[in-house]
């Protein structure tokens, strides 16, 4: 199931950024997605919040200092969709 989530994430990431050359496959779920990782910055952590809630229907909270640490890699922020959808 996680897998799947991640997946999804996955391209979810790849469309909603236009990352054009990278696959799924390149992106490791446990890596940062930002800085040295897959390079995001926080333009796209605000177009990555915003295609996760059109799909999931997952906010995040901006008064949170947690949503750091959701979007720190794919499998963190599968991690927070999947809990918020058991809610």
């Amino acid at each position: 199931m996680m897998n799947t989530l991640e997946n999804e994430i996955k391209e979810l990431i790849i469309e909603s950024l236009n990352l054009e050359d990278v696959s799924i496959d390149d992106i490791d779920s446990n890596a940062p997605l930002f800085g040295e990782g897959l390079g995001l910055d926080s333009i796209d952590s605000l177009e990555l919040g915003l295609s996760i809630y059109q799909k999931y229907k997952v906010k995040f909270d901006t008064e949170s200092g947690d949503n750091k640490k959701h979007f720190e890699s794919v499998a963190s922020l599968a991690k927070y969709i999947n809990a918020k959808r058991k809610t």
